[in-house]
């Protein structure tokens, strides 16, 4: 458009009628041309407005659309962070209720164990019970009998 403008603007009136303008053209045909290109001009001078007020409005286009996708960027990346919550929750909570299956079952092989050893203490215990109660007797008894005689022994030698 600009070239069009240079080539619309650069005829001039010659200094003398009859004389070519700088452009080439004589200069009585130089205001015949003028009046001739004015419309043009004014057409020109209305297609660059145009042409400016269809560059603002994509600019705001583009600058609202930008500002549209960049809130619904937001908008994706805050339900991906409640999506990563959500699958957080649910993998503590599968982690935790196989932690409390692992507890109950370690647990449980406790309380075998433990009831086992208690068995295994009941069998041993009137096992030794039996063995303390004779070894009792057998103590009460060696003391309950006569001492043993003397065999020429006399009391100075000692038992």
């Amino acid at each position: 458009m600009t070239g069009f403008r240079d080539f619309l603007t650069r005829f001039r009136p010659a200094a003398s009628p009859g004389r070519a303008a700088p452009g080439g053209v004589p200069a009585d045909r130089s205001a015949e041309l003028r009046a001739e290109l004015a419309p043009p001009l004014v057409l020109l001078e209305q297609a660059e407005a145009e042409a400016r007020t269809v560059r603002e409005r994509a600019a705001a286009a583009a600058a609202s659309r930008r500002w549209e996708a960049g809130r619904r960027a937001e908008e994706i990346v805050a339900e991906a962070r409640e999506e990563a919550d959500r699958v957080r929750a649910h993998t503590a909570e599968r982690v935790l209720r196989a932690a409390e299956d692992e507890a109950a079952a370690l647990l449980a092989a406790a309380e075998r164990e433990a009831v086992a050893v208690r068995d295994r203490a009941r069998i041993r215990t009137p096992a030794l019970a039996d063995r303390v109660v004779a070894l009792v007797l057998e103590d009460l008894a060696v003391e309950a009998s006569p001492p043993p005689p003397n065999h020429g022994r006399s009391q100075e030698d000692g038992p």
